[in-house]
């Protein structure tokens, strides 16, 4: 209702008809005034359900609730889980103090609900408000029949006038007693004279409390739910990494990569990055796809993720392939007693070519031909067993050992190389928030590159976010330095950062995050605190060496 339909009621009632005119404008201030104020509290509720900050939120309770009732200083108490009431927000115009929320810590003791025999403490005026759930409004504080001495000490250094006080039950939807607000020394609105809070006031601060406690209750669900959602998400890639003893810490390791590396782009204020500045949620979101972006591999074989040589799967068959050749060693070794012609007695040879499959049996950066040629030579040989004449290596055999570069297959790097197609699947079937709704995304293109030779989906850098590709620059320089994978015990840093120029070289990965991850220091810092000392031997980018302490 404004003032025109107001207006309009009070020509058109037939009860005010004939009422004197002082009486009618009377009315008409008192019914503006109420209208005047439900407004300002739909408009503060509005407010506070608006407000998704905790802190700031309590302040703006207190406050709107101070301006509402003009009281020089207010407390915001809220419950805790020790059933006790914690001062949260303390307020007071008058001594121009702003404590709590983002403000100075308070640092004062909670208010106890009960004793420890359970009784109850109605001594304290705050506790007996929370205790009952009903509002308390007290004239003059020094002569009420409450525990204020606390008040008068707080009086007595600062030389304040405690004096009118009124508190009012926080209620959540559940008619749970969150907390209690109290209001302190009301202000006549025209001459500023410490006044006792109206008693028509109290339905009215009631509601506002009411509204708050809704307020907090729901930005304290909505953090409840955020948490639990990352505790639930952390806890998968921590089964991840458990699952397999050489991939401990990598997920844990590439999220903090990530933030760091995001959080070192804000900073930066000149070049490509300067005016790139992501917000609160958008580093939760990239932090939130960086911790997921392996949860594909709880799918993964553990032989396939563990395979330390190219003839592992539950166990490592070299020794299996050595036994063979000490048979054909046997075998010629008792040829040549029983003098037969042809025999080759140089039985150091067979050691020669167990110490051969054994060395390339390990994997490593690059296998050459004359190697796999040598591999199928050998694998040619045969030896007896039961009367049959068998081939000292299968094709199985041979195709591993045959195998360039790392310890798989093609077959066993399509195994690993689907686990982020699976990621995708997975996360895209969770409910995420608005906020959080490009975690697939983000996650699902850790391993795709720059020039469209990555996977899953072979995606080009202009369909790659610049959160992707963080991610991916981070989890290259974990992999690279980790020193407990199964096929590698950690590149040293100079060897590491060789490999990710040519990463870059080969437009795989970002130049520009590249260069920041080493000019930013981050480099640096992560070398002292995750790599062995046998691996930071010194830092090269571009041609230039730079400082490696620690």
């Amino acid at each position: 209702m404004n003032s025109s339909q107001i207006e309009r009621w009070l020509r058109d009632s037939s009860v005010l008809q004939g009422l004197p005119a002082e009486v009618l404008t009377e009315i008409r201030s008192f019914a503006e005034g109420q209208v005047a104020r439900i407004q300002e509290l739909v408009k503060i509720g509005m407010a506070l359900s608006a407000e998704k900050n905790l802190d700031r939120l309590l302040e703006m309770i207190v406050s709107e609730a101070r301006r509402f009732t003009h009281a020089d200083g207010g407390t915001l108490y809220i419950k805790n889980d020790r059933q006790e009431l914690e001062f949260m927000i303390v307020q007071n115009d008058s001594l121009g103090i702003r404590m709590g929320g983002t403000g100075e810590r308070i640092s004062w003791p909670s208010v106890c609900l009960r004793d420890a025999a359970g009784v109850e403490n109605h001594r304290n005026v705050s506790a007996h408000c929370a205790l009952l759930g009903l509002p308390v409004n007290i004239a003059d504080v020094y002569g009420a029949d409450f525990d204020f001495q606390g008040t008068r000490d707080f009086d007595a250094r600062t030389g304040y006038r405690s004096k009118s006080m009124l508190l009012v039950p926080m209620r959540s939807h559940e008619d749970e007693v969150i907390g209690v607000l109290q209001l302190l020394n009301a202000r006549h609105p025209e001459t500023g004279e410490t006044v006792g809070f109206p008693a028509h006031e109290i339905a009215d601060i009631t509601s506002l409390a009411s509204q708050a406690a809704l307020a907090i209750t729901n930005v304290r669900l909505v953090k409840e739910l955020e948490h639990l959602l990352d505790a639930f998400l952390r806890a998968i890639a921590a089964a991840i990494d458990e699952k397999s003893p050489y991939t401990g810490g990598h997920v844990a390791n590439v999220a903090e990569l990530t933030v760091r590396l995001a959080e070192a782009i804000n900073r930066t204020d000149s070049g490509r990055f300067a005016e790139v500045s992501f917000s609160e949620e958008e580093l939760d979101e990239l932090r939130m796809a960086a911790w997921m972006h392996d949860v594909g591999k709880v799918t993964t074989p553990e032989y396939v993720v563990d395979k330390a040589t190219k003839l592992q799967t539950i166990y490592d068959r070299i020794e299996v392939v050595k036994t063979r050749v000490e048979v054909l060693k046997r075998d010629a070794e008792i040829a040549r007693l029983k003098g037969k012609n042809g025999v080759d007695a140089d039985l150091a040879h067979y050691d020669e070519i167990s110490s051969f499959l054994a060395e390339v049996n390990t994997g490593g950066e690059f296998l050459a031909d004359e190697k796999i040629a040598k591999i199928r030579e050998f694998g040619h040989l045969e030896y007896e067993m039961h009367g049959e004449r068998r081939p000292l290596l299968t094709e199985e055999e041979i195709e591993n050992l045959s195998i360039r570069r790392g310890t798989l297959t093609g077959a066993e790097r399509g195994v690993i190389n689907n686990h982020v197609a699976l990621t995708i699947k997975m996360l895209e079937k969770l409910p995420f928030p608005r906020k959080l709704r490009r975690v697939p995304e983000f996650a699902g293109m850790h391993h795709e590159k720059l020039d469209g030779s990555g996977y899953p989906k072979g995606i080009c850098a202009e369909k790659i976010p610049l959160q992707a590709r963080i991610l991916a620059v981070a989890d290259v320089f974990e992999a690279l330095t980790a020193a407990d994978r199964p096929y590698s015990h950690g590149k040293k840093l100079s060897e590491a950062m060789r490999i990710i120029g040519f990463m870059v070289k080969d437009h795989h990965l970002d130049e520009d995050l590249c260069d920041l991850l080493v000019r930013s220091g981050l480099v640096q810092d992560y070398c002292r605190t995750k790599i062995s000392e046998r691996q930071r031997d010194f830092l090269e980018w571009r041609g230039e060496k730079l400082e490696l302490k620690g």
